[in-house]
């Protein structure tokens, strides 16, 4: 059995409103292996959206642990965070969060450069023509159609080769058919690049085609 890459221990989220102290999350506990996939699902309101950016380190829990790679994240300050989440992340994105000022091939170097590859610009080309963008590289995003940007972003996400890969409604901006391709593309490059996965989506029929399915019901983990 492959050793957890990702793992929760009594997670919980808490805020302050005008009502009082509102609980998000409950005591979230589950473990990912290495190379599996997980959608987290449930209806609007439920926290999948909390859940996932205190995964990525983006949030911070009331109480609880998340280990990463080994990495106890929140026992680690906001630097060390952004360095393990340059190093072992990828985010795909419903608004797909490409920057519009920067070409297609821009945007995929980008989180490279950051780590301060010196092959950026090759290792990002080769990325793009391995989604079907390789006559799209000039391209800026507002000439792009939406499933030519959700690819962009995917390719920006697998560029870095990262440990864990989170998507939140990856399909959500897009058609059906292209929300289709996307996904496919999506589990394609997942299973060549052996990363873990981590999907929030209402699409039941995409959840099903993950390893696992975590159900979230008001802030509670149902298995």
């Amino acid at each position: 059995m492959s050793e957890s890459i990702l793992r929760v221990e009594g997670l919980t989220k808490q805020v302050s409103d005008s009502g009082g102290l509102l609980t998000i999350l409950h005591g979230i506990d589950f473990a990912l292996e290495a190379r599996r996939s997980a959608a987290i699902v449930g209806a609007s309101g439920s926290g999948k959206s909390t859940l996932l950016s205190i995964l990525a380190g983006l949030d911070t829990p009331t109480s609880g642990r998340v280990i990463l790679d080994g990495h106890d994240l929140f026992q680690l300050d906001e630097d060390a965070r952004a360095a393990v989440r340059a190093a072992r992340l990828g985010f795909v994105f419903q608004s797909f969060q490409l920057l519009g000022n920067l070409t297609a091939l821009e945007n995929v170097m980008l989180p490279l450069e950051l780590q301060g590859r010196a092959d950026a610009r090759e290792a990002a080309t080769e990325m793009l023509r391995r989604v079907g963008l390789g006559e799209r590289l000039s391209h800026y995003p507002k000439l792009l159609s939406g499933g030519e940007q959700q690819r962009v972003a995917l390719a920006r996400a697998f560029v870095v080769q990262p440990a864990l890969l989170l998507a939140d409604e990856p399909t959500g901006s897009l058609d059906h058919a292209t929300g289709e391709r996307v996904m496919a593309l999506m589990f394609e490059l997942n299973r060549e690049a052996g990363t873990t996965l981590v999907l929030v989506t209402h699409d039941r029929a995409i959840a099903q085609r993950c390893d696992r399915q975590l159900h979230i019901e008001a802030g509670r983990l149902l298995d």
